[in-house]
């Protein structure tokens, strides 16, 4: 059976690079046109867009902010021209903070973490759970958090593993609230995924520590965890409402 997203309207963020990219290919690949926001790496943008053409439209926008989160929503919703069928909270950042930090700096990277891993999310759910009301469709809503989330971080990544807890349990709590109104949310758990921002743990911890924290013999992709998010905006999963989908290759099992 073939993955069908044709005709969705889907916002994507962090679309542009590692995970983020991937889904926003296979989500253009299943048929759907894709709003891709992206903060920084103007090249990758720019890269991913000459490859899609028209299917992908590029949206530049600091998740740190709720002005910019409003300002990316509203600008998603004009070019959309008014009508989202979904949803994909991917951005996210992972800052390593040494507890013995000074208490400023180390609250600083706590804060910051919030802002993009949480907050954002949680502003961009609400947004979109009332314009999924407004439109009488329902839509779907996909959460990418972490098996950090289950299992816990490194020390130096407590942020990290409390922002993509909470995300879970948000994605829980609109999927039993809003499902008598055809809204549907998911979370995604990816492990250890080789992309550029995982790059910085195995500057820091050496390749090898990561192999040898997980069950197959090849690190996780981006295009590993890309078509189960394709599957879960197409329709075919929407009973599975409310769950997390673990994609971490057997390095934590719950």
């Amino acid at each position: 059976m073939k993955i069908d997203c044709t005709h969705q309207h889907i916002l994507v963020t962090g679309g542009t690079r590692g995970i983020g990219a991937a889904i926003t290919r296979t989500l253009v690949e299943c048929g759907a046109n894709v709003v891709a926001q992206y903060h920084r790496h103007e090249e990758a943008a720019q890269k991913l867009k000459k490859e899609l053409g028209s299917s992908v439209h590029l949206l530049k926008a600091d998740l740190s902010g709720a002005m910019e989160v409003a300002r990316l929503f509203s600008e998603t919703l004009e070019y959309f021209d008014g009508k989202l069928d979904g949803m994909v909270n991917n951005a996210g950042i992972a800052i390593s903070s040494d507890i013995h930090k000074n208490a400023v700096e180390w609250t600083d990277d706590w804060l910051k973490t919030m802002d993009v891993n949480v907050n954002a999310v949680g502003l961009i759910c609400k947004r979109s759970i009332v314009q999924f009301e407004k439109q009488n469709t329902g839509g779907r809503i996909v959460n990418i958090s972490s098996r950090a989330a289950f299992r816990g971080d490194t020390a130096d990544y407590l942020a990290y593993a409390a922002s993509k807890g909470a995300v879970v349990s948000l994605t829980k709590s609109i999927a039993r609230a809003f499902g008598k109104k055809d809204i549907k949310a998911f979370t995604v758990a990816p492990g250890f995924t080789r992309t550029d921002m995982a790059q910085q743990f195995i500057d820091q911890y050496g390749e090898d520590f990561a192999l040898n924290d997980i069950a197959l013999n090849q690190l996780t992709e981006p295009k590993d965890i890309a078509p189960t998010v394709a599957m879960l905006m197409s329709g075919l999963m929407d009973h599975a409402t409310g769950t997390t989908i673990d994609i971490n290759a057997g390095s934590y099992v719950h």
